[in-house]
């Protein structure tokens, strides 16, 4: 009865399987086991460089420079400023929710810095929407106050009979 062969199942560790004809991969017999590589005279323990080489102290560096702390997930999306840009001057509305809806799609992308400025840029359109609308309701009353006051300055010089 024949058996069939023991081939190694793993080439790059042989130790311990079996070629065909029964034989073992050959070992050094320099580096037996628990046995440790030879050493360098030059090189001793302790000794830092090699011998007649000058070195100078090591470089000081200055300081790391500092960084902005690292955003954690896509900046605020500041929805509410363009939903307000409707609301106080919808012509603006375009650009607030055009940049709105660039934020999540840029930081997807890895483009951080880009998705913030989407984001700065629709706080800063609905707070410019809401300033124009001030400005508008304050012209506004202020017309209707100089018209009424107009109106009942002219009323006085009438007398009724």
């Amino acid at each position: 009865m024949m058996t069939e062969p023991q081939y190694p199942t793993d080439p790059q560790d042989p130790k311990g399987q079996q070629y065909p004809s029964g034989q073992q991969y050959p070992t050094d017999p320099q580096f037996s086991a628990g046995q440790q590589y030879p050493t360098d005279p030059q090189f001793s323990a302790g000794q830092q460089y090699p011998t007649g080489q000058q070195y100078s102290a090591p470089q000081q560096y200055s300081a790391a420079p500092a960084y902005a702390t690292p955003q954690y997930g896509p900046p605020k999306s500041n929805a509410g400023w363009a939903v307000a840009s409707i609301i106080f001057f919808w012509p603006i509305a375009f650009a607030a929710f055009n940049h709105l809806h660039d934020i999540y799609p840029k930081w997807a992308m890895g483009d951080h810095q880009g998705a913030q400025y989407a984001s700065e840029r629709v706080k800063k359109l609905g707070q410019i929407s809401l300033l124009i609308a001030v400005i508008c309701w304050v012209l506004f009353i202020a017309f209707y106050v100089i018209f009424l006051v107009a109106i009942v300055s002219s009323v006085d010089s009438y007398t009724y009979n």
